[in-house]
């Protein structure tokens, strides 16, 4: 679906002379370029390659693909990370979020999404020198979470679910949650996140799969459940003139198998 706007306005008078009125009958001009907020290190989804400057992955083909049939010439990525993205977006230094952006209550205050692109599992990621079998030996452990990502209420959320802590922090600060039976240690990157797994100063990290499958190597496994299901969606600013074009692109892609194929692809 494209949309045109700055269509001129032309007044013509017999007999007189034609007079040019600044800013009479003219609109903004739509730009040729859609700015998109994507992340660059997650591998088959978001991941820029720094040696040609370029991104690759299933949200960057999604970007170009809806923005080629939005009717736009170009698409200029940037990149976001779980805690700036939100601000990004709202201080509308880019058009859209395609960039493991889950859809929640508390983020459809904010934005409009798309329908889902693509479904995730939130999962624990482990050292098998650790010898964990289950969430239940996370009792009293300290467990490494990503700011500004949703991924540290959720595990809150399960482990009381399954009566293992009181979801009630005794305390807490930029870096660090404390729980009854509990910690949870905010990372300021995935890279860190890692890092902090690999030399033990956390037990466990809780990320969603796609990007745990970047970091994941033969010394490493997942724990056999589940925190949450995460739905990406395409996120836009609320009642923007770009949300329901956008919206309807992504359906379109759905509903075309566009996406399949591309996840196909990726996978």
């Amino acid at each position: 679906m494209k949309y045109f706007f700055g269509k001129k306005a032309y007044l013509t008078v017999l007999m007189l002379p034609v007079l040019a009125i600044s800013g009479c009958g003219q609109h903004a001009e739509k730009s040729d370029t859609l700015k998109v907020g994507v992340r660059d290190d997650i591998i088959n989804f978001s991941y820029l390659n720094e040696t040609t400057g370029k991104y690759y992955g299933l949200e960057i083909d999604i970007a170009n693909e809806m923005a080629r049939r939005l009717g736009y010439k170009d698409v200029e990525f940037q990149t976001v990370m779980p805690d700036n993205r939100k601000d990004t977006l709202l201080n509308g230094e880019v058009d859209c979020l395609i960039a493991t952006y889950s859809i929640t209550d508390t983020r459809t205050v904010n934005f409009d999404f798309s329908a889902p692109y693509y479904t995730d599992d939130m999962i624990l990621m482990v050292e098998k020198s650790t010898l964990f079998d289950s969430v239940e030996d996370l009792k009293g452990k300290n467990v490494g979470v990503m700011s500004g990502a949703n991924s540290g209420p959720l595990l809150a959320i399960k482990m009381e679910e399954l009566g293992l802590i009181k979801n009630k922090p005794i305390s807490e600060t930029d870096e660090l949650v404390t729980f009854d039976n509990m910690y949870l240690t905010r990372a300021d990157s995935y890279d860190d996140l890692s890092v902090l797994l690999e030399e033990g100063k956390v037990d466990a990290a809780c990320l969603d799969a796609c990007i745990a499958g970047t970091y994941m190597d033969d010394d490493r496994e997942f724990l056999d459940i589940s925190i949450s299901k995460q739905e990406y969606g395409v996120a836009t600013q609320k009642d923007s003139k770009l949300s329901q074009p956008v919206a309807d692109t992504i359906q379109e892609m759905l509903d075309d198998g566009t996406i399949e194929k591309m996840i196909d692809k990726w996978d």
